[in-house]
């Protein structure tokens, strides 16, 4: 087998097991998703930066920016009240560091947008058992 071949092999099964745990997952768990891939790419695109990578760096910026706003895009701005709306804000202030991260080859700016996002997913994921608790809770 060539290398090229694992390669799209490689992917097609990260590609699938992406896929699997998304249907397979509540609410919930896809903001945690959200979250960790959005955290990820800010990641991959630091590296990418470090070793030259421009166009890497360009694609996994640019899918943080796409990421973000599915989150912001998920907010419940009437349940949440003002928890939404400061969500919201940090959520639009971290697009528009990415974006000046991406235009000017930044790390700071890429690494300052990950440790905003890290305490959010952090919260997220230590109201797992809350959340889950309120859905047994309610009537199906």
């Amino acid at each position: 087998m060539t290398n090229a071949y694992m390669r799209q092999a490689s992917a097609m099964y990260q590609q699938t097991r992406a896929e699997g745990r998304v249907e397979g997952a509540d609410p919930h768990q896809l903001i945690a998703m959200l979250l960790d891939g959005a955290i990820e790419r800010i990641t991959q695109a630091r590296a990418c930066l470090r070793h030259g990578n421009v166009p890497a760096k360009g694609a996994a910026v640019t899918k943080a920016v796409a990421i973000v706003g599915e989150l912001r895009a998920s907010l419940n701005h009437e349940a949440g009240g003002t928890l939404a709306r400061r969500l919201d804000s940090l959520y639009d202030y971290i697009n528009r560091r990415l974006l000046l991260a991406q235009l000017n080859n930044d790390d700071k700016a890429l690494a300052e947008c990950a440790d905003l996002l890290e305490p959010v997913r952090d919260g997220w994921n230590g109201i797992r058992d809350a959340y889950l608790s309120s859905r047994a809770e309610s009537p199906a």
